[in-house]
């Protein structure tokens, strides 16, 4: 399939959902309504019945992780030097700059992309990084900005709590987790669960992405020029070519596993960056540029890596 044929579709529906939010046909109350249902309903019934259900080739985590997870690590340690001899900027930016340069729209826009590309067998890497990915990278956030800033507010074993009180919440999460244990158990779906959880998942694609759509009129391209290029920069062109080293030249990661790896790794920023930011304060015009601009960026270098991850296979 033509790359252009899998990326166009998926980026129209977040133009619709744009205009909608940007003409009024869509309230504000309308849009934050779509925006839940797409996040604690629809995804999560896409992902629980998908990882239930679909064949799943034989891939080893381990692998997938030291992909996806030192693609991240890299791009972190890139970030924080940028940050510091680059940017001339205090060390404690450095930990939202790093968490725009790695934290990635995987559950509105890598999810709807990965199945568009590489189909069900996408299920179980997409579930792999998906259940590690939030936690993960919010304890490597808060901890670098603790060490920065030199708080001893928070103790690591709080943070840890809190972050697993955060994710027992998680619906996204959570169905990944029921959907290992449903698959594992063999006791299958009956036929009536099947068919509704089939029809809502039908919903996932175009609810999360109108509601990103929507959501993108929150953002606003700002902040300092040389601080948001170099974030869209690492988030972009680096991570991804970092996770495509590791995944097919180190790791030897399966095609769909893989690719995966590197599209996730190339999806621009999502909101949790600008959400990071604000809550310390730090960086906050150039992480609300980074989501606007990266997510309008990402067309292009999307539509190219796709072509290219297809090649590969």
């Amino acid at each position: 399939m033509d790359a252009l044929a899998i990326v166009a579709p998926i980026f129209a529906l977040i133009v619709v959902g744009y205009a909608a939010c940007y003409w009024r046909l869509l309230s504000e109350g309308a849009h934050r309504t779509l925006t839940e249902f797409a996040f604690v309903v629809s995804v999560p019934a896409l992902m629980f019945r998908t990882i239930a259900t679909a064949e799943l080739p034989p891939v080893n985590p381990f692998r997938v992780w030291g992909a996806y997870f030192g693609a991240i690590a890299v791009t972190w340690i890139i970030a924080a030097v940028a940050t510091r001899l680059l940017l001339r900027r205090p060390a404690a930016d450095g930990a939202t700059i790093a968490i725009g340069s790695t934290y990635g729209n995987i559950a509105m826009l890598g999810i709807p992309l990965a199945l568009a590309a590489f189909g069900p067998a996408a299920a179980g890497p997409m579930a792999l990084i998906l259940s590690v990915n939030t936690p993960a990278l919010w304890l490597a956030g808060t901890l670098n900005m603790a060490w920065a800033e030199r708080s001893t507010d928070s103790t690591v074993g709080a943070i840890v709590l809190s972050l697993a009180k955060d994710l027992a919440r998680n619906p996204i999460v959570l169905s990944v987790l029921g959907g290992f244990l449903m698959r594992v158990s063999g006791l299958g779906l009956h036929p009536v669960a099947d068919k509704t959880l089939q029809l809502l998942a039908q919903a996932a694609v175009p609810t999360s992405l109108v509601a990103l759509g929507g959501s993108l009129l929150a953002f606003r391209i700002h902040g300092q020029v040389p601080t948001l290029t170099t974030m869209c920069i690492l988030k972009l062109l680096i991570m991804p070519a970092i996770a495509w080293w590791l995944a097919f030249s180190v790791l030897d990661l399966p095609p769909v596993a893989g690719g995966v790896v590197v599209l996730f790794a190339a999806m621009p920023a999502g909101a949790n960056v600008y959400i990071f930011a604000h809550r310390y304060q730090r960086v906050v015009n150039s992480a609300s540029g980074s989501v606007a601009l990266g997510t309008l960026l990402s067309l292009a270098t999307l539509a190219v890596l796709i072509g290219a991850l297809l090649r590969q296979g």
